[in-house]
């Protein structure tokens, strides 16, 4: 069973030790996207700094019809923040390229400019910057490599979007915000209608609760296996182990 006050008290702890070791007057940056990860990151590193060392940065590509939302989230927690619109940074970078990039590519450059921009903030504001990925979404791969699947320290990425919902809901994070539907932002879809699957059905699997239908667990496989490479530090050549 999931001990919500304990794993929560035991990621506060975390989060104030990592700072104690890696910057004890740091700030802690947070990109604000007004989902249940950026909400529950943002509510973990209150509790766990208080409101005047976090930061939260909000990032636009343009107009976003949610934006509401983040807003919501840095409101209800008191915290500074920013609003940094990406869009003209996304566009250059689309419009400078010498070919027609593919539709992968235009998916992963915003995440890829925000997490730039996240890291300017944290260069500026004496900060670290948080990753906000959950377990199952890096599970099958719902994360862009060196874009938000990057960061300085990461409070999620060994819990489940369950476990995370049930970490915000004990922290009193709005219902609005631990509980909204997260889509891609492009084809107007949800993560879920996109997968396949439900992250309930995957949870489960993940944490040996309940294995999904055959068909529905070799899709989980196959999406593991193939992006297992973006969990992993890039492989490094190492000349110690060259024999003449």
């Amino acid at each position: 069973m999931f001990d919500v006050e304990k794993i929560t008290a035991d990621c506060v702890a975390w989060i104030q030790n990592f700072f104690k070791e890696n910057g004890p007057t740091c700030n802690a940056i947070v990109g604000i996207s007004g989902g249940k990860d950026s909400s529950v990151v943002a509510a973990l590193c209150v509790k766990a700094l208080g409101k005047d060392r976090v930061i939260g940065v909000l990032m636009p590509n343009g107009e976003q019809s949610d934006i509401s939302a983040s807003y919501d989230l840095v409101n209800h927690l008191g915290i500074e923040y920013m609003v940094i619109n990406v869009h003209d940074a996304v566009e250059g970078i689309k419009n400078s390229l010498p070919f027609e990039p593919s539709v992968q590519t235009i998916t992963n450059i915003p995440p890829r400019v925000r997490m730039a921009t996240l890291y300017a903030v944290g260069q500026s504001k004496n900060g670290r910057v948080a990753n906000t990925c959950n377990l199952s979404e890096d599970w099958v791969g719902y994360s862009t490599r060196y874009g938000d699947a990057a960061g300085d320290f990461s409070p999620l990425s060994n819990l489940t979007v369950t476990e995370v919902r049930a970490i915000g809901t004990y922290l009193g994070v709005p219902s609005h915000l631990v509980n909204k539907v997260p889509t891609d932002g492009l084809c107007g879809k949800t993560d879920e209608e996109n997968l396949g699957f439900t992250y309930e059905t995957l949870d489960k699997y993940i944490r040996g609760i309940e294995e999904p239908d055959e068909k529905t667990k070799a899709v989980i496989d196959h999406k593991h296996k193939i992006n297992l490479f973006k969990l992993s530090f890039m492989p490094i050549f190492d000349p110690g182990e060259i024999t003449y």
